[in-house]
C-alpha cells in the first residue's frame, strides 16, 4: 500500500465535498506554471518523492519548469548518481553554466532530454542499439550485466558493443571511451520507467496542493494523525502557506481534518 494514493483520493473527496466537482488527475496540465512555481520555491512538504532537504534543493538548483525536470531529478537522487556527482553535471547544465554536449551527434536524440548525462538504464540501451545496431533484447542483457557489476559480462557484452559500434564506421576512440561511460554511468543508471511513474504520482500531489491547499493539507495531516511530529510539520507548513487551522471544536469537526 502507497499512503500518497489515499492522501491523494481524500484531497479529491475534500474538494468535491466543498465544491461539488472533483477534479480529473488524469487530465491535468502537465505543464502548469503554477505548480513548478511552488516547486521551484521549495514548498515541496507533502510532495511524494520530493519532501527530503535533498529533492528539494535539488529543484531549486534545477529552476524546476517542466515534467522531465522531475523524472530526472528521482533518477539522480539515488546513492550511485550522487556519489559520482552526476546531479550536479545536470544542475549546471540545465542552469547555462556547463556546455552541453555529446560523444557523438547520433546521442543528442537520445540525451538532450538529460542534457547530455547518461541518467537512465534505458539510455544505455538505446545508446548500444543505435551506434551498434544490436537488438534491444541484446542491449538488455548489456544493461543487466553493467547494473549487477559483473566483470566478466560486462568486459564481453561491451567488447561486443565496440567491435559492432566500430564495424558500423564509428570512430574506435571515441567509441570506447563511450564505453567507459557506459559502464560507469550504466552502473549508476536508474530504470526510466520507474522514475516517470513516481513523478506522475509526486506531480499530482503538487498540482493539488498548488490549486487546491486547504483541501490537500487536510487530507496530508489526516494521514499523519497518529504521528505528532509530522502533525506539527504539516500545521507549521499550511500556516506558512496564510492557511488558517483552527483547533477541534465539538460541534464542527470531523473525525479526521476538514476544511
Amino acid at each position: 500500500g502507497l499512503t500518497t494514493l489515499t492522501v491523494i483520493r481524500d484531497a479529491l473527496d475534500n474538494v468535491e465535498r466543498r465544491t461539488g466537482v472533483r477534479p480529473d488527475l488524469d487530465t491535468v496540465d502537465f505543464a502548469d506554471p503554477e505548480t513548478y512555481r511552488m516547486l521551484r520555491a521549495g514548498r515541496t512538504i507533502g510532495v511524494f518523492q520530493f519532501e527530503s532537504a535533498l529533492a528539494t534543493d535539488m529543484l531549486r538548483a534545477i529552476r524546476c519548469e517542466r515534467f522531465d525536470d522531475l523524472v530526472a531529478s528521482n533518477a539522480l537522487m539515488r546513492p550511485g548518481p550522487l556519489d559520482a556527482g552526476m546531479h550536479k553535471v545536470y544542475q549546471r547544465r540545465k542552469r547555462g553554466e556547463e556546455v552541453v554536449s555529446y560523444a557523438l551527434p547520433e546521442l543528442e536524440p537520445i540525451l538532450q532530454p538529460t542534457y547530455g548525462v547518461i541518467t537512465y538504464q534505458e539510455q544505455v540501451m538505446r545508446i548500444a542499439q543505435m551506434l551498434a545496431g544490436i537488438s534491444l533484447a541484446e542491449a538488455d542483457v548489456l544493461r543487466k550485466a553493467v547494473g549487477k557489476k559483473d566483470a566478466d559480462l560486462i568486459k564481453k557484452e561491451l567488447g561486443k558493443f565496440v567491435e559492432r559500434a566500430v564495424a558500423a564506421g564509428h570512430p574506435k576512440k571515441m567509441v570506447e571511451e563511450l564505453s567507459a561511460q557506459l559502464e560507469t554511468f550504466g552502473r549508476y543508471g536508474f530504470n526510466k520507467s520507474h522514475s516517470v511513474a513516481y513523478s506522475v504520482l509526486g506531480y499530482q500531489t503538487a498540482w493539488l496542493k498548488a490549486h487546491y491547499p486547504a483541501e490537500f493539507m487536510a487530507a496530508l495531516l489526516s494521514s499523519e494523525i497518529g504521528d505528532t511530529d509530522k502533525v506539527v510539520q504539516y500545521i507549521r507548513e499550511a500556516r506558512e502557506m496564510d492557511l488558517e487551522v483552527l483547533p477541534p471544536d465539538v460541534n464542527e469537526s470531523g473525525f479526521k481534518f476538514t476544511v
